[in-house]
């Protein structure tokens, strides 16, 4: 009788534990980037016929390698007035976590193929 009910509450004890899983940067970009910066992260997202500025090419080793990490950091987390650069990009710190983020960086950094100051 005890393991039955056990077995009952398994489901509600399972829907009560935290989720510990994340998403990839890969995963994140696809969902939360590629609208305004493209599948391939060079700046021709869907929505671009709408924007009154052209979303950041991340593809561009020049442009990408004068961004330091933390910039990039803190552009993701605060958006785009953060760092003196356009309201349109919004501020991601809400929704990703800074692990997530920081990951995020990296992502960044294999579609430009670059690092900072290279």
């Amino acid at each position: 009788m005890q393991n039955k009910i056990m077995l009952a509450l398994l489901p509600l004890l399972m829907l009560s534990l935290p989720a510990t899983a994340r998403e990839t940067a890969t995963d994140n970009y696809k969902t939360y980037c590629v609208q305004c910066h493209g599948i391939d992260g060079n700046g021709r997202g869907i929505n671009i016929r709408d924007m009154s500025v052209q979303p950041r090419d991340h593809t561009d080793v020049k442009s990408m390698s004068a961004r330091s990490d933390d910039t990039i950091f803190k552009v993701i987390k605060e958006g785009g007035p953060s760092i003196e650069k356009s309201i349109l990009m919004p501020p991601w710190g809400d929704t990703l976590s800074d692990e997530e983020i920081h990951d995020m960086v990296q992502h960044l950094r294999t579609l430009c193929k670059c690092k900072f100051g290279s």
